[in-house]
């Protein structure tokens, strides 16, 4: 929140049989009602009660299929905000790590369950992979293994892509360099392994693990400036 830094859930762990909520499973909500306890919890803290003429955005795996999308849009409307914004995760990365320069740019998140290669031009989605796995998965592989499983999958997905490219916009993100999001991309022995793979440089944020929320914390920020001015009421602004 603008001002306030990130807000978490202010009672983890109270799920209904004392142990955590896990309400999304790779990327696609499991349990609504889990779900919509969580985000009330967390309005609650950021919002208080009265959450008229406040704006939540919301970032979605770049795959995440129309059923899911609106089974979010849903739960965000029971919380009585005004408005929604709805982007994909990769756009929220390329705004918080990704170069000013115009261009295509391609973002790779390798996150707990997930990994996902999307190709961005002119800001919007040209062409993505997604791959249901994630740090997650490779808990029990040998640590030294583990990198080398990981920039596979990353390498097979762009691969892909670059078969499939046929206006040269992968060739050139990667002369620009891939922006690296995810717990993942907090790992060296990854991103150095896929960067030599590659034979580009690669960019992470400060904290690539927060890569996303913190861009869409960011376009937040550009919503919030550049609504229209409402009628002064008593309240602080959202």
């Amino acid at each position: 929140m603008p001002g306030r830094g990130l807000l978490l859930d202010p009672f983890p762990g109270s799920g209904p049989h004392g142990g955590a909520e896990r309400p999304v499973r790779r990327g696609r909500i499991v349990d609504p009602e889990s779900c919509g306890r969580l985000l009330g919890r967390i309005a609650d803290a950021a919002l208080g009660p009265d959450r008229s003429d406040s704006v939540i955005v919301l970032s979605h795996p770049v795959l995440a299929g129309a059923e899911h999308r609106t089974a979010a849009r849903a739960l965000l409307a029971g919380l009585g905000t005004t408005r929604v914004v709805v982007l994909s995760s990769a756009r929220a990365a390329a705004a918080y790590a990704g170069p000013r320069e115009a261009g295509p740019l391609l973002v790779v998140d390798m996150g707990a369950e997930l990994t996902e290669v999307t190709l961005l031009v002119g800001g919007l989605v040209a062409d993505a992979r997604q791959a249901e796995s994630g740090l997650d998965d490779l808990d029990g592989l040998d640590p030294a293994t583990l990198p080398t499983v990981l920039v596979r999958t990353v390498l097979d997905m762009i691969t892909s892509m670059w078969r499939h490219d046929r206006h040269g916009a992968i060739r050139g993100a990667l002369r620009k360099g891939p922006v690296l999001a995810g717990g993942g991309a907090l790992r060296s022995d990854v991103t150095d392994q896929l960067a030599r793979c590659l034979g580009t440089r690669v960019r992470l944020a400060d904290d690539p693990s927060t890569t996303v929320v913190r861009g869409a914390g960011q376009i937040l920020s550009s919503v919030l400036r550049h609504r229209p001015t409402p009628p002064e009421r008593p309240g602080r602004p959202r």
